[in-house]
């Protein structure tokens, strides 16, 4: 059986805080020599958005999409049984729409049929996992999508006022 660890920075946490942010890659490889980081994408753990598109941005639109992008690369592997390791806000908003407690874990399957339909990834959770709120039983049971305060606001606010954090489009002048 193969049991190969293969690292990935998409499968980080969402937020920017410097509890959700990973340890850049050079201590991280020094931590963990065991493991091979070379395919890590070599701007993790950057979660700023500043203007360019980073996948890794804390935003709506980048995470799902981050997420869809994790799920591909997912449906592409010739493994038939696959552990991912993650975080619940991430899998939550993005991936799957399940609440985690911490360490639990559940069981997926390829929604073949709703993939088709929709034309992205999706997965549907194996009856033994669901029904009692994840490997543990300790999860909520349920499907939960994105909620207000997920994200930080990505739109102006009414009236033209700036929200703190947000890119205008703006470009400067010189």
């Amino acid at each position: 059986m193969n049991t190969a660890v293969l690292p990935s920075a998409l499968w980080q946490e969402n937020a920017d805080k410097p509890c959700d942010t990973g340890t850049p890659l050079p201590l991280i490889s020094q931590e963990f020599p065991q493991y091979d980081f070379s395919p890590v994408d070599p701007s993790f753990p950057d979660k700023t958005t500043n203007g360019a598109q980073n996948p890794y941005a804390f935003t709506r639109k980048a995470i799902v999409e981050r997420g869809q992008r994790a799920l591909r690369e997912l449906y592409t592997r010739k493994e038939k049984v696959i552990a991912v390791v993650s975080h619940s806000g991430f899998l939550r908003t993005a991936v799957c729409h399940r609440m985690f407690f911490n360490a639990d874990w559940r069981v997926f399957e390829w929604d073949e049929e709703a993939m088709r339909k929709e034309g992205t990834c999706i997965l549907k959770e194996r009856e033994e996992t669901e029904v009692k709120g994840g490997g543990m039983g300790r999860s909520d049971v349920g499907v939960f999508g994105i909620v207000e305060g997920d994200f930080p606001p990505e739109e102006q606010a009414a009236g033209g006022e700036r929200v703190a954090g947000e890119a205008t489009g703006e470009k400067p002048s010189v």
